[in-house]
């Protein structure tokens, strides 16, 4: 059977795994740091076998499923075509130089030639461009957090 799949991999100094993690499992907000987006909605949990929606702008609404979540590590989500299938896999490890981030679009079936041109390629296009969205989106939490955190009274 034919597979075909594109990777995308950076090293990112003094970024928190729990961070990116959070943002990563607030499906309901990826719209905020990913602006291919105009929507996406879980109403579970972020959890193996859920389901969520997204809405890319100018596209069709799309039902994704969680395939695999692993803590603080990875997610792959599944989407379903006539005859193929599209796999969106997420990863996060550290290294002595950083947090990697690996992304990874993958299609399989039959009709996995079409589905590549008609979706699979445009969405590993933008693979770079969605991890810098989500690498600046979790600096700024992370800057909200520590301003928040030093205007907070001291307890006397």
């Amino acid at each position: 059977m034919t597979t075909w799949e594109r990777k995308y991999t950076v090293v990112v100094p003094g970024l928190s795994r729990a961070d990116v993690w959070n943002a990563w499992r607030d499906v309901n907000n990826w719209h905020r740091w990913d602006t291919d987006l105009e929507y996406a909605r879980l109403d579970g949990s972020f959890a193996a076998g859920q389901q969520f929606t997204l809405k890319p702008n100018g596209g069709p609404r799309v039902r994704i499923t969680l395939e695999a979540v692993e803590h603080l590590t990875s997610y792959t989500d599944l989407t379903h075509f006539p005859l193929a299938r599209m796999w969106g896999v997420h990863e996060m490890s550290e290294t002595t130089t950083g947090l990697e981030l690996r992304c990874c679009i993958r299609v399989q079936g039959p009709l996995s030639f079409l589905w590549r041109k008609l979706v699979a390629e445009g969405v590993a296009n933008g693979l770079e461009k969605q991890t810098r969205q989500l690498i600046a989106y979790v600096r700024e939490q992370e800057r909200h957090a520590e301003t928040h955190q030093q205007r907070e009274p001291t307890p006397a």
